[in-house]
């Protein structure tokens, strides 16, 4: 059980949410998008958002700010979670910006909201749920995607809250978190996207 819980918390890791909420969304778009462009965006996006924070949290650990990958104390949050910001302001501004894709930037300044949220939270030590973070926000940005191009994602809608249900659980029962961190991430993640609708749509 335990093993499967584990399981769970890696394959809806948080580094892995924007790059699927990315990839969701040129799948489901009406809009024609190059096949270069498509792979040049998705490979930015890889190394920007998965790749590099990795390599950054060895070189935390190497310098002792940093324990587990689980970033288990408010403490070790503050960095990883300041680059995460940096990172994400990197993407906006060389990756997906306005003038190529008004929903994913949106998208991606939500995320940014949510991390700085979550920086603020971790610098008074409190420690939201950065997995409900980032799979609420991308909850939230699927159901707007949905609408906002009139696509049935019934399905899709589904599979993600018994997600976030898996999730909530195991985080919960590998004693990751409390329920009140799992309630403030839900919202931390979901309220950006939500807001940032009257933007876009």
């Amino acid at each position: 059980m335990d093993k499967l819980l584990k399981s769970i918390s890696y394959i809806f890791h948080p580094l892995l949410m924007p790059i699927i909420g990315v990839a969701f969304y040129y799948y489901i778009s009406p809009h024609f998008i190059a096949e270069q462009i498509l792979h040049a965006k998705l490979i930015s996006l890889l190394i920007l958002t998965i790749i590099l924070p990795i390599l950054m949290f060895f070189l935390l650990r190497t310098l002792g700010k940093a324990q587990t990958i689980h970033l288990k104390t408010t403490r070790e949050r503050i960095y990883p979670l300041a680059l995460n910001c940096f990172i994400t302001i990197l993407v906006i501004k060389r990756v997906i910006t306005i003038t190529q894709s008004l929903e994913l930037y949106y998208f991606f300044v939500g995320i940014l909201i949510s991390n700085m949220a979550c920086l603020t939270l971790a610098i008074f030590k409190f420690k939201a749920s950065i997995h409900m973070i980032g799979i609420s926000g991308l909850f939230m940005f699927f159901i707007a995607i949905g609408v906002q191009f009139g696509i049935n994602i019934t399905g899709t809608l589904a599979f993600m809250a018994l997600a976030m249900g898996a999730v909530a659980t195991s985080r919960l029962h590998l004693n990751a978190h409390t329920s009140r961190e799992l309630i403030f991430g839900f919202f931390v993640g979901l309220i950006p996207q939500l807001l940032l609708i009257n933007f876009w749509m």
